[in-house]
């Protein structure tokens, strides 16, 4: 887990460490306990000339009050052609980033809006997979397994049209 340490960054930060992450999530969450929180997870990649580019995207939502995001980029030095592979990995990547919010760090999250549950504040967490289930879609076949993968981790799948951190987000960046 070493190489997760320093190496999210977004618009603003550069080689920010898990602990600076989680504390900007904390922070945008502490302006406003009353919110209604999604904090989603996704990966998506792009297959380069040398390379396959892989992006794993954060994103803490809140409705009406904006997000604050990052990513995290890895690279596998070849040309990862195989689709079951590459979306494997996808959600590895995904599973790995979504283990460093350990029940602790969950707890110091939902503590946060708490004391508003009945006023109508919500958290949950959602991971994004960059798969779709119609029939035109090349990944739907592997939908079944990857939900499983992320319901095993006790958050709620997302696929497409509804992934958009992976599908959106991340892959904005992959490019």
């Amino acid at each position: 887990m070493d190489k997760l340490n320093d190496c999210f960054q977004n618009l603003s930060n550069k080689n920010m460490s898990f602990n600076q992450v989680f504390q900007y999530i904390k922070q945008f969450m502490d302006k406003d306990p009353n919110g209604c929180y999604k904090l989603m997870f996704g990966t998506d990649s792009q297959v380069h000339a040398e390379n396959t580019r892989f992006i794993t995207g954060i994103v803490i939502h809140c409705k009406s009050k904006g997000a604050w995001a990052c990513v995290r980029k890895e690279i596998v030095p070849r040309k990862m052609m195989n689709l079951h592979e590459r979306i494997s990995l996808e959600t590895t990547l995904t599973e790995e980033v979504v283990s460093l919010f350990s029940e602790e760090k969950k707890d110091q999250l939902i503590n946060i809006i708490l004391p508003n549950i009945y006023k109508g504040a919500s958290f949950s967490i959602e991971g994004h997979i960059d798969i779709g289930s119609e029939s035109r879609n090349k990944t739907k076949m592997y939908v079944d397994e990857m939900v499983l993968r992320m319901e095993s981790l006790g958050i709620e799948p997302k696929i497409k049209p509804n992934s958009f951190v992976a599908s959106s987000y991340a892959n904005h960046f992959t490019k």
